[in-house]
């Protein structure tokens, strides 16, 4: 039976994270804020002047820096504070005074980049071997150089600063209208208590063995989009029109054009991604097959997607005992990996619960000079551990990179930022295939690792997909309604699942419900990553030589080259043609393990 959340005052201390690391209280963020707005004034004084010499620039970089270490701590901080209760006025409060000001700071910021454009290659290489504290920078100058087709006037980048809090209109009026004010409805659980939906239980309903929870819990939930349709269509339109908006005021050919500039990624990488999946659509349909088998229905329906296939072997997993399995599982990985797993929990960078006005999902966060931080709804099931493993993924290498980088490349690429954390869900699905000895319990493992498969890859790439098409939509102005959103979603999902399901009406308004639609072009690095990971994994088990100490130096590597570069020295190179459909054969793999071990 789902639990109800309870109150974050219920929850022992020892499983809420310690925010006081990065500040005590309230008064203590003040305090922070309030320097900071003094330290804002100190760049103007640069302005014009930045390459007269190389210890004027390096003073900037320094003062700069500063002032980034705190607005770091001030945004971080409030930020998560309201994420633990998002009806806590107070922390939204602190979150947008944090949010203005770090805008201010990149308005007064703005004559940095032309600046240094302006001056062009040849005078910052003469800068940089002038004056030797400059030379740590060389490549954050060499990365910065390559943005000058893509870089206005001082004006005009002080005009496009000015628009940073407002650009953040349509995803913060989306999770606020998401987290604090959309209510789902009441069903019944699977013992006849009545239960409300919730982000945090949702996906466990759908695993119900029940079906009529199952068929409950999904009509219930988007019936519940449904009434709001054109309010989460309007600011998913205004999300997609911002994402182009920039684009174009920067000169990149396309909104998807100017998402992967950054990471030094061709869009034939997202377009190969795709249409990868799309060749190898046989093989999910296939599984989808297996499915309606094995749960015995007539028709397959989108609420029998989540349920285990092996509902026997669905056990409890109680949190303790769940991460002293992820401690196991991540061995290989050597004595100091598991030494800072238990770091994390000794020292409460993990908040597990589901509590009342808690956000939803998980994530790992935090601030460089401080620790990083988990955030989670544990469920007491198998699903939780593998959430619970990626997210220390996120974490640990965050505390690896902060702790080998300088503040400058301390900060990874989104694009590698799924890796570790799927290495790590990798190696968990490893370790219990190998030490699992029931034949029930290893089906639902294989199942597992399937369902894993679907998520981040066929999933993942659904959206990316649903993600290129509204915003080539946007870029020849046609229309974003929610007829629109719901019928290309519709589309999609006929094109992945194939004849053997049947179409709800309710899947149509799936889209309503996904954030990282506000975060243009992000989710096809969950597919890239766990590709990836997936080959790294692979050579970490096989004991291949060297293969941990590259895979710990990749983590330790921060934004100290380019994303796939730091992947090609841990050992895989995403660009290479066969990588990324080469890891099909691994479901293919599985699923005839599975089939296999169904029938024995």
């Amino acid at each position: 039976m789902a639990e109800k959340p309870k109150k974050r005052t219920e929850i022992p201390e020892s499983d809420r994270w310690d925010l006081e690391k990065i500040y005590q209280n309230s008064e203590a963020w003040e305090k922070d804020f309030a320097a900071a707005k003094e330290r804002l004034n100190e760049l103007p004084g640069y302005q014009g002047k930045l390459t007269e010499s190389g210890e004027t620039l390096y003073g900037y970089l320094k003062v700069h820096e500063a002032l980034e270490l705190i607005l770091d701590d001030l945004f971080v901080y409030a930020k998560m504070k309201l994420d633990e209760d998002n009806r806590v006025n107070r922390y939204q409060g602190l979150r947008d005074r944090a949010m203005a000001l770090m805008v201010k700071a990149s308005e007064k910021s703005a004559f940095f980049v032309p600046e240094i454009l302006a001056a062009g290659e040849e005078k910052i290489k003469e800068l940089i071997a002038s004056y030797e504290p400059l030379r740590p920078y060389t490549r954050m100058f060499d990365d910065l150089l390559r943005f000058a087709p893509h870089t206005l006037s001082l004006r005009e980048e002080e005009i496009l600063a000015m628009t940073g809090e407002m650009a953040e209109s349509a995803q913060n009026a989306f999770t606020m209208f998401n987290e604090a004010d959309l209510e789902f409805p009441e069903i019944k659980d699977e013992d006849g208590e009545t239960i409300r939906i919730s982000h945090g239980n949702f996906i466990k309903l759908m695993e119900s063995k029940d079906r009529r929870v199952r068929k409950d819990a999904f009509q219930g939930l988007y019936a519940s989009y449904k009434n709001y349709r054109n309010t989460v269509a309007a600011t998913l339109s205004g999300s997609v029109k911002k994402d182009v908006f920039f684009a174009k005021v920067r000169r990149y050919p396309s909104a998807l054009n100017d998402a992967l500039f950054a990471d030094a990624v061709d869009e034939t990488l997202y377009d190969g991604l795709i249409q990868a999946v799309r060749d190898n659509l046989d093989a999910f349909q296939d599984y989808l097959l297996l499915r309606k088998e094995i749960l015995n229905v007539d028709e397959l329906h989108f609420y029998d997607v989540y349920t285990h296939l092996v509902a026997d072997a669905d056990r409890k997993i109680p949190f303790t005992e769940g991460f002293e399995i992820i401690k196991k599982a991540l061995s290989p990985l050597g004595e100091e990996y598991v030494g800072l797993l238990q770091k994390a929990r000794d020292e409460r960078w993990l908040d597990i619960w589901e509590t009342e006005g808690k956000t939803s999902g998980a994530y790992s966060w935090g601030v460089y000079n401080t620790n990083p931080y988990v955030l989670m709804s544990y469920q007491n099931n198998l699903n939780s551990v593998f959430t619970l493993a990626h997210e220390l993924g996120h974490s640990l290498h965050s505390y690896y990179s902060w702790h080998h980088q300088p503040y400058q490349y301390a900060y990874y690429r989104i694009f590698v930022a799924e890796v570790a954390s799927t290495v790590n869900e990798t190696l968990l699905a490893a370790y219990l295939l190998k030490t699992s000895q029931d034949k029930k319990e290893k089906a639902f493992l294989l199942n597992q690792y399937l369902e894993e498969f679907r998520g981040t890859v066929f999933r993942q790439t659904m959206f990316a997909e649903f993600e290129k098409i509204i915003h080539e939509r946007a870029e020849k102005m046609e229309t974003l309604t929610a007829d629109d959103f719901s019928e290309i979603y519709m589309q999609l999902n006929r094109d992945y699942f194939g004849d053997g399901m049947v179409y709800d009406e309710e899947i149509a308004m799936e889209w309503a419900r996904i954030p990282h639609f506000y975060n243009g072009f992000y989710v096809y690095k969950y597919a890239t990553s766990f590709a990836a990971a997936q080959y790294l994994a692979g050579k970490i088990l096989a004991g291949e030589a060297g293969a941990v100490e590259k895979y710990l130096a990749f983590l330790q590597s921060g934004s100290l080259d380019h994303p796939n570069e730091l992947l090609k020295k841990a050992g895989v190179d995403l660009t290479a043609k066969d990588t990324i459909p080469g890891v099909f054969a691994l479901f293919r793999e599985r699923l005839l393990e599975l089939k296999q071990t169904l029938k024995k």
